[in-house]
């Protein structure tokens, strides 16, 4: 009995002392991996959207509370204006959820463009929902509050031939994007304008 105590007293202090091992290293590198993250994976898809603005807007960001998850919010200059906001979202595609991230013209309401980040789709199918720039230029400059839906469910965007899923699932990530944009409006301006000069 006295050997069974003394062993299970050896597996609760290696317990602790893993798992205090494990939440350091978690700590210590979270910051990094994030910053692989934004450079790697999201910033290439904001760039494209944002082409031809005057600043950085991966380094131009700001984080938002919206319903208990906080979220990176990317912030575009054009014409000397911080106007732009760009944020992640995600919709249900065939082999996953994909990540898109939308950019909207905080003054016109409308979306400035449309880019997937990550997705686990069928190459050369449901993947070049990230690739093909007809599809993703559909959304250009409409208004941020339309409910997006492929022409085969009663919609306005013509789904990738064989990837209606796919199309879906990037239509869904940007209606969820216009509510998201309508709960935080005024705190986006607000930071943004705070940004300003």
């Amino acid at each position: 009995m006295r050997d069974m105590f003394k062993l299970f007293i050896v597996i609760v202090i290696f317990s602790v002392i893993s798992g205090g091992v494990l939440a350091a290293v978690r700590d210590a590198t979270k910051d990094r991996i994030e910053y692989q993250q934004l450079v790697f994976v999201k910033g290439p898809a904001i760039n494209l959207i944002m082409e031809g603005c005057t600043n950085n807007p991966v380094q131009d960001r700001f984080k938002l509370e919206d319903q208990g998850k906080e979220r990176d919010f990317f912030v575009g200059e054009f014409n000397g204006k911080k106007d732009v906001v760009a944020f992640e979202t995600y919709g249900k595609g065939f082999g996953g959820d994909i990540g898109v991230i939308t950019a909207i013209n905080t003054e016109t309401d409308k979306i400035v463009g449309v880019a997937v980040t990550t997705h686990s789709e069928t190459p050369g199918v449901g993947a070049r929902a990230k690739t093909d720039p007809d599809f993703r230029k559909q959304f250009n400059d409409q208004p941020i509050t339309d409910v997006f839906k492929v022409k085969a469910d009663g919609g306005q965007i013509d789904a990738l031939s064989g990837a209606t899923i796919s199309s879906r699932g990037v239509s869904a990530a940007v209606v969820q994007a216009g509510e998201i944009y309508k709960r935080l409006k005024d705190e986006l301006k607000k930071k943004m304008q705070a940004s300003q000069g």
